[in-house]
């Protein structure tokens, strides 16, 4: 093995690049594959075409999601996508056998598609536009010239089961398909208003549609709509809809993604079967059943606000099916849910949260007694710093994701809703969390008083828990025991008025066996040796490396490039120059005495500390803050705390995830892994961290909701430390959510009492008033939030001039 090495000069900026080029399957026979984290990295698929002889991928997408993924016929197949296009592309459809051998089929026409079904009558799973009989022989549909646009669901016929179904394209068109002869009939070019849709199923008599984007799409205008028309408020975005075979008809104007059934991907066997809808709006998750021919709506908890925008690009695919023998799965918004498959009107426990994560999934099955989680990892949409779009399939246990991240999350049945007295909300889920707050405010010109039910058994019947009086134009926030037991809350008021009921729910995260032993390789922030760099997926498959080593007082660097058994290769040519030019860190925070600082459209916003060590610099320089490591959202690795950060809203709806104390250089997704620099010289190969040959250079490799076992978000700072301050003049806002044990210090140099106001932002709406506290000259008042508190955003306001502190200790 050949190394470059050569000495380095201190900088805060290194940059990688290709070389060697694998085609995406090369997994040696004989050999037990690589898997780490639950991910083989020779599984990894792509949608360009390999071309050895140019050592590039050619006709690749912006992004390659794993669109579906279906056990059949002795086989996991799945179906990569790319953006955008309706006339098939370079995507593949893939089969991997019992060998854990990724095969290309040569029937592959590829295309933007997400829809899976099995057609019970004919024995034949629907994948994309291929039909593949229980031999594994496949057939394609024409892409070119009938079946066009970009496929996302698959259902039943209405009056012919036996030998047709419905394809539903993002579009919005409706194409019926003979599963014998392969003959396209397009049925509508866009009957329902919306865009980018989503899901498609049969049930109790009618075809159900889902969209959730509402810009225009195609020639086809509002006015030749079958149904529904231009959205009458702000909020209507989206649709589900339903065809009877007759008429179409709107159920809702928000935006919604999968729809389905107990008989999941074969479709309901009853008409009387319930038909399940998940969607969301500005306030939470939204959930609709449909039984006995009647739509009803219950509410659930968002743990991630990366999949809002109005446009819908960045919901790819929340599902609901079976993820291990007997049990469902609900996917949304960033949070797992246990779901019952007989959930229907009435028999409605079982529904709870299972646990948050950071992975972008589109689909999930059960496979050879694992759970297979699919993802959207890598993108090169907006994303400089990653070459070739990629991704892969975890492998794991059903009862690992209570590992993954906690289950925490907000929303509620109202936000500043014009309401009527004595009208229930509808119900919101808090099964499954153990500190439910719950947030009341009004803007009545008098008292408001607040009816709290909850359901204990999820059998519809509600009963009054407590009533709270909340004063005119006011806020008050109730505590739900840990230990109450309740699937459902709804709220009700006494009087007519515009009124917020909204909710922050958690439960710690279970600890696991081996958490912190699993980052050993990691350098502690103050070891004075350590091996870090830039990585960056190449333009070709390999991982590209331009490590720094600071050992002993001296300092070199290493270039390398990784194959899929994760061995660090000789490169033929040092690309370390070229990758500085592309994935140059920069510095995204700042920070003073009170805490971190960092700025979006010109206004600061306020993070915790961690290791007071971090304010000073490392000695490979500056980790790299900012990086996208699944598509469409960022992480943000800031003072020792990995955040989520939306992509487009940016930092106002952040999440925090896990704080550490790791000398963590970069990180990125590569092969569905996630990779960390930063590690110990001399560290020893431990199944996450793999070493080159001279034991020096390595890398850390896991699986993105792997961050969570780093441990709890925790840290310090405020909006002010000893900060000159005038009266009403709010501070720069301080986050708040997602965190434990919350302990509060105000004081100040003032030789009167100051009155300090700690304002709340639960909603990211408005600002309410938590609580006043007089603080006498000389002193320190010290408040400790009441266990289960949750907020998004603090703030303080003081009533004269003077220096102020107001710090905060996250535990």
């Amino acid at each position: 093995m050949r190394t470059i090495f050569r000495t380095l000069p201190f900088a805060c900026a290194a940059v990688l690049s290709a070389a060697c080029f694998l085609l995406p399957n090369s997994a040696a026979s004989g050999e037990a594959p690589l898997r780490v984290s639950g991910i083989y990295p020779h599984l990894t698929v792509y949608n360009g075409r390999p071309d050895p002889t140019k050592n590039v991928y050619s006709g690749g997408g912006g992004e390659c999601g794993i669109g579906a993924v279906v056990p059949w016929a002795g086989k996991l197949w799945l179906i990569t996508y790319p953006p955008h296009m309706t006339r098939g592309s370079s995507d593949k459809l893939w089969e991997i056998d019992e060998q854990l051998r990724l095969t290309a089929r040569p029937e592959s026409v590829g295309g933007t598609h997400a829809n899976r079904m099995i057609h019970r009558e004919s024995r034949q799973l629907i994948i994309g536009p291929y039909l593949i009989d229980e031999k594994g022989n496949v057939r394609a549909l024409d892409v070119k010239n009938q079946l066009v646009g970009r496929m996302t669901a698959t259902a039943r016929h209405l009056t012919d089961p036996a030998n047709r179904v419905y394809f539903y394209d993002m579009e919005g068109a409706v194409y019926e398909v003979n599963v014998h002869t392969l003959a396209v009939n397009k049925l509508f070019e866009k009957p329902v208003p919306g865009w980018h849709g989503k899901g498609a199923y049969t049930g109790q008599g009618r075809f159900i549609v889902a969209n959730n984007g509402e810009h225009a799409a195609g020639s086809v205008g509002y006015s030749k709509l079958l149904a529904g028309g231009k959205p009458e408020s702000d909020e209507d975005c989206g649709v589900l809809a339903e065809w009877d075979g007759k008429q179409w008809r709107i159920i809702a104007r928000r935006q919604f993604l999968d729809v389905t059934g107990p008989g999941g991907i074969e479709g309901n066997a009853r008409d009387d079967d319930p038909v399940w809808a998940i969607g969301w709006d500005k306030r939470s998750v939204l959930l609709k059943l449909l039984d006995g021919g009647q739509w009803f709506t219950y509410r659930l908890p968002k743990a991630s606000h990366a999949y809002d925008p109005k446009h819908g690009w960045y919901t790819e695919w929340p599902r609901i099916r079976e993820a291990a023998p007997g049990k469902w799965l609900m996917d949304m918004h960033g949070m797992f849910f246990e779901f019952p498959p007989g959930f229907r009107r009435g028999q409605t426990a079982g529904l709870q949260a299972l646990a948050s994560h950071l992975r972008y999934v589109p689909d999930f099955c059960h496979w050879r007694g694992e759970t297979i989680i699919a993802a959207d990892d890598t993108s090169i949409m907006a994303n400089p710093m990653a070459g070739l779009s990629q991704s892969n399939l975890w492998f794991g246990r059903y009862d690992e994701l209570v590992h993954w991240g906690p289950k925490s999350g907000w929303g509620g049945p109202w936000l500043n809703d014009k309401v009527r007295a004595d009208q229930p909300s509808e119900p919101l889920l808090i099964a499954g969390f153990t500190h439910r707050c719950l947030h009341l405010a009004h803007q009545a010109n008098a008292p408001v008083r607040f009816t709290i039910e909850i359901n204990p058994r999820g059998d519809e019947k509600f009963e009054p828990f407590r009533t709270v009086e909340v004063p005119a134009e006011g806020y008050a926030f109730v505590i739900l025991p840990a230990d109450l037991p309740a699937v459902w809350l709804r709220v009700r008021t006494d009087r007519d008025t515009q009124a917020t009921a909204y909710m922050h729910l958690r439960s710690p995260r279970p600890v696991a066996e081996g958490d912190a032993k699993m980052f050993a390789a990691l350098a502690d922030v103050d070891e004075p040796n350590v091996c870090g760099g830039l990585i960056r997926p190449g333009s070709t498959p390999p991982l590209q490396y331009a490590a720094q080593v600071v050992e002993n007082g001296s300092r070199r660097e290493a270039y390398y490039e990784l194959d899929e058994k994760l061995r660090f290769i000789a490169p033929p040519k040092n690309e370390t120059e070229k990758v500085k030019q592309i994935a140059a860190v920069k510095l995204d925070f700042d920070a003073d005495d009170a805490s971190v600082v960092m700025t979006q459209n010109n206004k600061r916003y306020r993070l915790p500390k961690g290791d007071p060590r971090f304010d000073r610099p490392l000695p490979l320089g500056c980790p790299r803050g900012i990086r996208e490591i699944q598509s469409e959202r960022y992480m943000m690795n800031i003072h020792g705390t990995f955040y989520e950060m939306p992509r487009d809203a940016g930092l106002p709806l952040i999440r925090p995830v896990a704080s550490h104390s790791k000398q963590i250089m970069d990180y990125c997704s590569w092969r569905g892994l996630l990779v960390l620099s930063g590690t110990k010289p001399g560290a020893k190969p431990d199944g996450q961290f793999f070493a080159a040959a001279d034991g020096t250079v390595g890398l850390w490799f896991g699986n993105v909701d792997d961050l969570w076992r780093l441990g709890k978000p925790v840290g310090r700072g405020g909006p002010w430390l000893n900060t000159v301050v005038e009266p009403d003049k709010p501070s720069d806002p301080y986050l708040m959510t997602n965190y434990d044990r919350k302990r509060m210090t105000l004081k100040h140099d003032a030789d009167q009492p100051v009155a300090f106001r700690i304002e709340v932002n639960f909603d990211h709406s408005s600002w309410r008033l938590y609580q006043r506290f007089v603080v006498p000259p000389g002193e320190s008042v010290e408040h400790e939030f009441p266990e289960g508190y949750g907020a998004h955003w603090l703030r303080a306001v003081v009533d004269r001039p003077c220096r102020a502190t107001v710090q905060l200790s996250y535990e």
